[in-house]
């Protein structure tokens, strides 16, 4: 009660006595003009539109041209016009999370969505576009992160503050493992950021895929498909805002979106509705000069603080993981995780592509005995890839190359190790221990995680 009755006298106290308002002096597309505001109002600010019929619509400055103030709606403008007034809302885009929003599921504006009453707020603003941790004030990446997946424990092995990439086109399962790594990962908490989702799909991930068990350790941002590009883009930072409270706290704390492509489709859709010249496939510079300012929030904090380990979800065009936006992402985050369609359609799930994924962070984390089975098993698979052709059509005879024999012998039982139902988990001991196990007892030494 005592937090409730700060947070509240903390937006008292930052509330204006005075209001600012506006008119509509023209509408373009999806852009939306006003005059009497540009000597207050800036970037970032956010406003109240008044449509005709007398509801209201919250509305963003996105940019000034002469003496008009260019704005973009969060929700429907039907019924707007020349002359409806603009209310001057607040200067700055803060939020104020607190410990009670665990277990909750949350809009773009930080509202309850999940009809389990009201939310609880914390004193301490929090503002949407906060910037990262300074360089030289960050605690380097350190001590391996028990994610629950073997497949990701033992080839993609993920640090604390770290921030990997789960690239894949539709359909190949990077729900499902985002899901996995929900339930599963050895964390204080988990901040999930749904963006451009599918509405159907938001109810099925939180009953089907998290469940109960899940959900209690989560903070869940929805921003579906059918709302406004602002609104997904706010949902973004949102979830990086969130994130950086519980951080703050003294928490480690993994992050993971689904997906940064649709953050970066909404900025495209929001740069050419001002007036950006678009690029490659269509996208604006702001989209490139973005995408850092939201990916570099996560990593490792200060001493004093916790750490954001991210697992941003990347939706690539036609399964092209080269193609503009997803190879901007890989530049900036610290590995990725591959997931294939043609691992998919031989039903090994994850799906997760071993031979082209890889976590920067992994040799220094890993021991020697670590490390020396995970070579070893990924020697086997990329000679067994290289040669998988003529092992079909039999042109392969055994004893023709050592080598190749041992690799056509473990292939199946490295497959097995990797294949893991959404209901099962092991702990990095448990996911080295099978591996080691798949491969000859000459070829390893035995390993102590």
């Amino acid at each position: 009660m005592f937090s409730e009755l700060e947070s509240l006298i903390h937006r008292i106290n930052n509330s204006n006595d005075y209001s600012i308002t506006g008119s509509v002096s023209g509408v373009k597309g999806l852009l939306i003009k006003a005059k009497g505001l540009n000597l207050f109002a800036s970037i970032g600010s956010i406003c109240s539109l008044t449509l005709r019929s007398g509801e209201s619509v919250e509305a963003e400055v996105v940019g000034f041209e002469e003496n008009e103030t260019l704005l973009l709606a969060y929700g429907d403008t039907t019924g707007i016009g020349i002359g409806c007034e603009i209310l001057l809302n607040s200067i700055e885009q803060n939020v104020f999370p607190s410990m009670a929003w665990k277990g909750r599921v949350i809009n773009c504006f930080a509202e309850p969505v999940d009809k389990k009453g009201d939310l609880q707020y914390g004193s301490m603003p929090y503002n949407i576009k906060a910037a990262p941790v300074k360089a030289h004030e960050r605690m380097r990446v350190k001590d391996k992160l028990d994610m629950g997946v073997r497949a990701v424990n033992t080839f993609v092995t993920c640090c604390k503050g770290q921030r990997l990439g789960i690239f894949a086109g539709s359909g190949v399962g990077k729900s499902m493992l985002l899901s996995m790594f929900t339930k599963y990962a050895k964390t204080d908490i988990k901040v999930i950021g749904l963006i451009g989702e599918r509405g159907r799909e938001v109810q099925e991930f939180i009953e089907d895929y998290l469940g109960e068990e899940g959900l209690a350790n989560a903070v869940i941002i929805v921003a579906t498909s059918d709302e406004s590009a602002l609104a997904r883009k706010r949902a973004a930072y949102l979830t990086l805002s969130v994130s950086e409270y519980f951080r703050d706290q003294g928490l480690d704390v993994i992050t993971m979106m689904d997906s940064v492509t649709r953050f970066a489709m909404a900025q495209r859709e929001i740069g050419l509705a001002v007036g950006e010249p678009s690029t490659t496939k269509g996208y604006t510079p702001s989209v490139f000069s973005e995408l850092p300012k939201l990916l570099e929030r996560a990593g490792m904090g200060n001493d004093e603080q916790g750490s954001i380990t991210g697992l941003f979800s990347v939706l690539v065009e036609g399964d092209d993981t080269n193609e503009p936006v997803a190879d901007a992402i890989r530049s900036i985050l610290d590995g990725h995780i591959v997931l294939s369609r043609e691992i998919a359609a031989r039903n090994r799930f994850p799906a997760i592509d071993i031979l082209k994924s890889i976590s920067r962070m992994m040799p220094m984390c890993n021991t020697d005995a670590e490390n020396q089975i995970v070579n070893t098993a990924k020697k086997h698979l990329a000679l067994y890839d290289e040669m998988v052709d003529l092992i079909k059509i039999g042109a392969y005879k055994k004893g023709t190359d050592l080598e190749t024999d041992l690799a056509i012998e473990h292939f199946g039982k490295i497959e097995e190790v990797l294949k893991q139902s959404p209901n099962e988990s092991d702990n990095l001991e448990m996911s080295y221990e099978k591996l080691g196990s798949a491969l000859a007892r000459d070829e390893v030494e035995k390993i102590s995680v």
